[in-house]
């Protein structure tokens, strides 16, 4: 049976058949208005509507074909607050922008691949101010500077600390001013034990898991020599594996970074000092560099 037939069948009435010729051109004019829409709004899902409001760019971790205006030589990302891998729902308001001291990894690296396939961009400009955060975050941004193709310089500000810093160290060149905090390298899974109180107060935790590590970190238990023993060694991979990316990117001996591994900070000229940074400068310092990286002026655009 043909369409014709199947539909004429189903609706019933000569009426139908005689205005086929007419349904087959709305069929065929409704086809294309689809497939029309479908395309428009595909293109601005894969590519987005870019908005700076998370310390990067709002794309849902897609890559942004055209992320900066056609005047733009160096992409500006910004890095402030704490780390991590995506922004959670809770903290988005109703217009969209962020409402806690958040960026995500999602953002950042978005940026630096948009950056990455504009032609007009010329370097990547990252602007760090964290204490640090996730360090799954941390890597990510260090991996997505290491392997794009442009310059890329970071300026750490107030501070560039724990994952933060990790983040730094995958770019080309890294400013930090003297009065900076810079390093930071270690690792913490600390939280607080609320059991004594519950103890006090007359609470008590019932236990109820599958398997006996299935609750570890619940802050109203105490924590076990054995679960202990769990954490830390996650602490100590962490550990281990932020040291040996620092000693890679920097090309620095990964003995000389354990050393500096005890989580503490440094001030900028210290840092410097111990290979943690490039040069002690601030905005006007990177701008020069810029200038004479690219032999011109630069417009960056944030």
């Amino acid at each position: 049976m043909s369409l014709k037939q199947i539909i004429t069948h189903a609706i019933g009435g000569e009426g139908f058949k005689k205005n086929w010729s007419k349904i087959k051109k709305v069929t065929w004019f409704l086809t294309i208005a689809t497939i029309l829409v479908s395309s428009i709004f595909t293109f601005y899902v894969v590519y987005g509507l870019v908005s700076k409001n998370d310390g990067g760019f709002s794309t849902g971790g897609a890559i942004v074909e055209k992320a900066f205006d056609d005047n733009c030589d160096v992409a500006g990302i910004t890095l402030h607050g704490e780390l991590v891998t995506y922004i959670p729902q809770e903290n988005i308001g109703a217009n969209g922008n962020i409402t806690a001291d958040l960026v995500s990894s999602e953002g950042v690296v978005s940026g630096i691949l948009s950056a990455e396939a504009d032609t007009n961009i010329k370097a990547i400009l990252l602007e760090i101010d964290s204490y640090g955060g996730s360090p799954v975050a941390g890597e990510e941004i260090a991996r997505a500077l290491k392997e794009t193709a442009k310059p890329t310089v970071v300026l750490i500000r107030g501070a560039g600390l724990s994952s933060a810093y990790w983040a730094a160290t995958g770019a080309d060149k890294i400013f930090a001013s003297k009065n900076s905090d810079v390093g930071g390298i270690g690792v913490t899974m600390s939280y607080l034990d609320n059991a004594k109180q519950n103890q006090n107060e007359g609470l008590f935790y019932n236990e109820l898991s599958s398997g006996r590590f299935k609750d570890v970190g619940a802050p109203d238990k105490k924590l076990s020599t054995e679960e202990r023993a769990l954490l830390m060694r996650d602490v100590n991979i962490i550990h281990e594996n932020f040291i040996n990316d620092v000693a890679e990117n920097r090309k620095l001996d990964a003995k000389k970074v354990e050393k500096m591994a005890d989580g503490s900070s440094m001030l900028g000229q210290m840092a410097l000092e111990n290979g943690l940074i490039d040069e002690v400068g601030v905005q006007n310092d990177v701008n020069k560099y810029l200038r004479k990286l690219t032999g011109e002026d630069m417009n960056i655009c944030w």
